[in-house]
């Protein structure tokens, strides 16, 4: 019961990593900006609104916004993988969504595996 729940949320969590490479794109302004000014900036925010006109759009993105998404989605999979042990130690019982694991595991952050650890030392 355990595995399967672990195995969850990771799902969960993979299904995430597009939104959060879009997110990151978008707090930094960087490569993905004016994709984003060109295909979502009417779009009102809240409830996955900016995140799925920006999946709507992918394929119409600039070969730079698309290789940083990718280099985005990479580093947050390895992030997920990295983590697992200690989401299973730490965060079994949270419920999935809302940013609620990464508030678990960085409040045990004095406490995560070397691993995971470093992704919360910026």
């Amino acid at each position: 019961m355990k595995t399967l729940r672990l195995v969850l949320v990771v799902a969960v969590m993979f299904c995430f990593v597009s939104s959060i490479s879009y997110a990151q794109e978008m707090n930094r302004g960087g490569a993905c900006k004016a994709d984003y000014e060109k295909f979502c900036k009417d779009v009102k925010p809240g409830q996955g609104r900016i995140v799925q006109c920006m999946k709507q759009h992918e394929a119409e993105f600039s070969p730079a916004c698309k290789e940083q998404i990718d280099v985005d989605r990479e580093r947050a999979k390895e992030f997920i993988n990295a983590c697992k042990p200690d989401i299973e130690k730490f965060c079994k019982d949270i419920k999935p969504g809302h940013g609620r694991i990464i508030r678990c595991l960085k409040q045990h952050q004095a406490e995560l595996s070397a691993s995971c650890g470093g992704y919360f030392k910026k």
